[in-house]
């Protein structure tokens, strides 16, 4: 039986009682937990060895992970509801977990990065990344959409080529010239672009049918302001599409790329669009780089 003097000293640290409230509900692993929690491996495993040496949490092997789960008996659950009203994190903590177990679910995921890993690495005749983005753009019905923090204006030109009109959105004059100027010499009279910031667009409430961040998201100063000013722009029922880097710890993009994020986890980004407005958003992770420093790119989908 743990000592009850030693549980309420290990219930008067936050972070172990959040660990705790997670336990209650999923057996997890360090790795799930540090991503729920978002703390370090070397502070999460200290935490994690103190409350299993008071009796409060139990591991098991189960493969290469090491599973932990709330110990039956260990912990009067009572007062770890009644704790759980004075942690603030709590609430994101159960978003957090939500997704967390999302992923375990969703086994077809590994299976098509798997897939999509092999694509392109043998030769084919005729089968190109080119040829698939061809196909897939010209699928897209005629639309209005909004491309924002699109620098050069590559991906609205090629979505111009299908669209009912494309607005090109960015913030640096020069890269607003050279779009428009390719756009004219391309004929594509239906793709406009226009100079200003993710926070402020230029665009007329509730006018567009379709709006896409293509990693532009982590030059905003505020993403949650960016996800608004996307959200009203939109008319009901438009979509949000994002694709950005997933969190990372090269600090040298801030300088390299003029980063002013480095990424977002998939939790941050549900709580952007979330508080924008957005539902039915769903969060991925669709490719990762095989030269360091492996930046992995995440894909967001939502709607107003």
């Amino acid at each position: 039986m743990p000592s009850v003097l030693k549980s309420l000293r290990l219930l008067a640290d936050p972070n172990r009682l959040r660990i705790l409230l997670l336990l209650k509900q999923e057996e997890l692993s360090v790795n799930e937990l540090q991503e729920i929690l978002g703390t370090g491996q070397s502070s999460l495993s200290t935490q994690l060895s103190q409350l299993k040496n008071a009796e409060l949490v139990e591991d098991r092997r189960n493969g290469k992970n090491i599973l932990y789960r709330l110990k039956p008996g260990g912990l009067n659950l009572d007062l770890l509801r009644e704790a759980a009203a004075e942690v603030p994190e709590a609430a994101q903590d159960q978003a957090a977990l939500h997704l967390v177990l999302e992923k375990r679910r969703d086994r077809m995921r590994a299976y098509f990065d798997e897939l999509a890993g092999k694509f392109g690495r043998y030769y084919v005749p005729g089968r190109s990344w080119q040829g698939v983005a061809e196909m897939l753009l010209r699928l897209i019905p005629p639309m209005v959409i909004a491309d924002l923090g699109a620098g050069e204006g590559t991906l609205s030109q090629m979505l111009a080529r299908g669209a009912r009109q494309v607005i090109a959105v960015d913030n640096a004059a020069k890269m607003v010239e050279f779009g428009s100027k390719l756009a004219r010499e391309h004929g594509l009279t239906n793709l406009e672009y226009r100079i200003g910031d993710l926070e402020a667009l230029p665009i007329e409430s509730a006018s567009i049918d379709l709006a896409i961040f293509s990693q532009s998201l982590h030059h905003a100063q505020h993403p949650v302001q960016a996800a608004a000013e996307a959200y009203r722009v939109l008319k009901p029922g438009g979509r949000v599409v994002l694709l950005d880097l997933l969190r990372h710890h090269f600090e040298e993009a801030r300088e390299l790329y003029a980063d002013l994020w480095l990424g977002f986890s998939e939790v941050e980004i549900q709580g952007f669009l979330s508080q924008a407005g957005f539902h039915s958003i769903q969060t991925s992770i669709v490719h990762r780089e095989p030269e360091s420093p492996h930046f992995e790119t995440m894909l967001a989908l939502a709607l107003k």
